[in-house]
């Protein structure tokens, strides 16, 4: 399982940053963006996605792959 990928506010836009990492995986001008880019990245890595709002606060998740609580159905 590879890392939780955070998207949050940076002094430029929007950043995608692996949990742990001091540095951005990448950045971004808009929060669509850096969402989609995180996205792909936790597909490929079997993990998470946080979102961040401008705020800092967590305002979203979405799990690609190691979904404890998978849908029923």
């Amino acid at each position: 399982m590879g890392k939780d990928q955070h998207v949050s506010k940076h002094e430029q836009g929007w950043q995608v940053k692996g949990t742990g990492n001091s540095k951005a995986t990448k950045l971004f001008e808009t929060q669509k963006e850096a969402q989609d880019f995180a996205k792909e990245l936790a597909k490929n890595q079997q993990s998470e996605v946080i979102i961040h709002g401008r705020d800092g606060q967590i305002r979203g998740k979405d799990s690609y792959g190691n979904d404890p609580y998978p849908p029923k159905g």
